[in-house]
């Protein structure tokens, strides 16, 4: 297939001519290969279509770590996982906010019994024998503490069913596990938490405006093809959340797509794990490879005469460090007022309007 994405140059990502999801040379939209969905993204053709991309790098949101306004505010906050990328991606931007960082952490069992630091703050790391009597006696020691999780997805309901357990809030970033009963161990338990796939707030902002535009025009792309790719670093095991979540926005308009791939007559998500893919076939900038999420949807009508490209790329990891320190100001503020809803998520925290 062809274009999509590209190398930024200058830190600006841009549109390119790419085969990606043939991996064969580009093909016409005129091509016979267009009757078995492999429709070509090529630009050289008279109808250019609408295209809404968005982009962002750890450098163009690192000025926004640190603010006046979120100095100095003493919130504990305990990150499990310290000691993977997202761990100290928000870790550091915890300690520019001025959230007291607790020196405890869940990691795994060949972790336990380490002390690791982290911009400059000791750790010590706990494995799973012993997990819920530290959370308690760490929690009766910072009352007002907030957990924040970025583990793996398998760990995702038991963790939160030990933070529902011993009762501290918590923000849920990890993506995975069962989501349903995820919720449904947080309502039972009356626990204040966000949960969301997406911390991101720009993106979030992204997915509010497709779920408002599938709200207000079910149907509108009726009979309309869909492909998706998503990249991320080869560490993310499970498929992209947002991903999903867009992908059922566009079903409410309308679209047919199979997000558990079990229709081999629908198009499937492709997902690229694949550093050399990624270099070659997507253009992820080197520096990046380990840390990144790349998406683009694209609709065709049932003639192939009018085609709809959505894309959002992200490079690095502070865009969803900054969103999740202000999920953990947003949920301090609810547990402090003793909001009557329990369960939030980034849209929850972008209609409050108080980030950074």
């Amino acid at each position: 297939m062809a274009s999509l994405f590209k190398a930024p140059t200058n830190n600006t990502l841009q549109l390119h001519k790419l085969d990606l999801f043939t991996g064969s040379s580009r093909i016409n939209r005129q091509s016979s290969n267009s009757d078995n969905g492999n429709v070509a993204f090529s630009r050289k053709r008279s109808l250019v279509p609408p295209v809404l991309s968005m982009s962002a790098t750890g450098a163009s949101t690192k000025e926004h770590l640190e603010t006046p306004m979120s100095k100095n505010l003493h919130i504990p906050i305990m990150v499990n996982s310290c000691t993977g990328k997202m761990g100290k991606a928000v870790i550091k931007a915890a300690d520019a906010a001025g959230l007291e960082l607790v020196p405890v952490s869940f990691g795994t069992e060949e972790e336990s019994g380490q002390k690791v630091e982290v911009c400059g703050k000791e750790i010590q790391v706990h494995g799973l024998s012993d997990r819920e009597s530290v959370l308690a006696s760490v929690f009766d020691k910072y009352p007002n503490m907030i957990v924040v999780d970025y583990t793996v997805p398998a760990a995702v309901n038991g963790n939160a069913e030990l933070y529902s357990k011993v009762g501290v809030p918590f923000v849920m970033g990890t993506t995975g596990g069962d989501r349903v009963r995820l919720h449904e161990t947080v309502e039972n338990s009356n626990v204040y938490a966000v949960i969301s796939p997406q911390m991101g707030k720009q993106v979030v902002a992204f997915l509010a405006a497709m779920e408002i535009m599938a709200e207000q025009f079910p149907g509108a792309f009726s009979g309309y093809s869909l492909q998706v790719l998503e990249s991320h670093q080869a560490g993310k095991l499970d498929t992209s959340g947002t991903a999903k979540a867009v992908i059922s926005c566009f079903q409410k308009l309308g679209v047919s797509f199979d997000k558990d791939q079990s229709s081999r007559h629908i198009h499937q998500i492709q997902m690229i794990r694949d550093p050399k893919q990624q270099l070659e076939m997507v253009g992820v900038p080197e520096e990046h490879l380990l840390g990144h999420a790349f998406h683009m949807y694209h609709l065709t009508s049932p003639d192939q005469t009018v085609s709809f490209e959505f894309q959002h790329n992200v490079c690095g990891r502070s865009i969803y460090a900054e969103g999740t320190v202000d999920a953990v100001l947003f949920l301090s503020k609810k547990v402090q007022s003793k909001a009557d809803k329990c369960i939030y998520n980034m849209i929850d925290v972008l209609r409050e309007g108080n980030m950074r």
